[in-house]
């Protein structure tokens, strides 16, 4: 399986789970690859091998109904990158903390940390937001 790092690197692959996420808040059991095409304005062979790629990463599940093919996603996948980030907020809530002590570092040092500790803040608030959207989380 393909490290869900580089699948989710990918922003065609993250327009496409933004878009199989809000289908399925919406009560969606599926979107078809031509909805996809529609809605990104990409064309059908790139989002096909994009979908490809999602499958192989388990991220999106798929229904078939005759010739065509419904995708749905599939959060669970996602636990890992959770997991991974989880540690880098704690340290960054601490690294902001740190900072108002750091008197003696150089200012350049104390400002570094500053906006390492805002950067983690800020992007711990957007996943929590993205996750709490995720059905089933």
């Amino acid at each position: 399986m393909a490290d869900i790092f580089d699948v989710i690197a990918d922003g065609t692959r993250r327009d496409i789970l933004q878009l199989l996420r809000e289908r399925a808040a919406s009560g969606e059991h599926g979107t078809s690859v031509s909805f996809i095409v529609g809605e990104l304005g990409v064309s059908q062979p790139t989002v096909s091998k994009h979908l490809k790629v999602l499958r192989e990463a388990e991220l999106v599940s798929v229904r078939e109904e005759g010739q065509h093919r419904y995708y749905s996603l599939s959060a669970a996948p996602l636990d890992e990158v959770d997991d991974w980030l989880v540690p880098f907020f704690d340290d960054g809530v601490a690294a902001a903390g740190v900072v108002g002590a750091a008197t003696t570092l150089p200012d350049s040092a104390v400002a570094a940390a500053d906006l390492v500790g805002r950067a983690a803040a800020s992007t711990k608030h957007a996943l929590e937001s993205v996750l709490k959207r995720i059905p089933g989380r």
